[in-house]
């Protein structure tokens, strides 16, 4: 095998474990977007994310919009190309985290799951708002979002508008504080459903 056959056969297997390490739910494309199919999405602010500017300066997107918009879908994408661009990324749900906090809780290893959750150069986190997180899950995610606050960029998914999120979180004053930092550097793609 040739020294070139090697280093591409080497970034290739640096990229998959890049991607295996991302733990996405499955694998889609910004080229499997369909835009005809969702016109209020900007391509130029999609083709600026791709980029990947905003993981190197700290930012963050957030995906907003009613379930079957493809917020999930966007998030992935940005995700893949994150990774191919040789970023770090994991993605988590919602309830993911919820799930890992009260594991974590029992074992008393809250502080590291906070760091293992601040690590990565890129942080995606879906569906939130899908159900409230509980005392626990909100005050993790506080610290993550606090940890990563002009340092790791994050990509949000979420069905509620931001007014809603005091629900979500279930305490109002955390709710700001979460979004203060979330919103001080992110582009916030609104996506409505599309009426033929």
């Amino acid at each position: 095998m040739s020294k070139k056959c090697k280093i591409q056969l080497d970034v290739y297997r640096q990229l998959a474990k890049r991607i295996q390490r991302a733990r996405l739910p499955y694998t889609k494309t910004i080229h499997d977007f369909d835009f005809s199919f969702q016109p209020s999405i900007s391509e130029q602010r999609v083709n600026e994310t791709l980029t990947c500017q905003y993981i190197a300066n700290g930012e963050n997107r957030i995906l907003l919009g009613p379930p079957g918009v493809g917020k999930t879908h966007l998030a992935i994408a940005f995700a893949l190309e994150a990774i191919t661009q040789g970023a770090t990324a994991l993605f988590l749900s919602a309830e993911d985290i919820a799930i890992e906090c009260r594991k974590a809780d029992a074992r008393g290893t809250l502080n590291r799951l906070v760091s293992k959750w601040s690590r990565p150069d890129l942080l995606i986190i879906d569906e939130v708002g899908y159900f409230p997180f509980d005392e626990r899950a909100a005050n993790v995610f506080f610290q993550v979002v606090s940890r990563r606050y002009e340092k790791g960029a994050m990509i949000l998914t979420s069905n509620k508008s931001y007014v809603e999120w005091g629900n979500v979180f279930g305490d109002e004053v955390l709710a700001t504080a979460i979004l203060d930092r979330l919103l001080h550097h992110a582009a916030t793609f609104n996506i409505r459903v599309y009426c033929l």
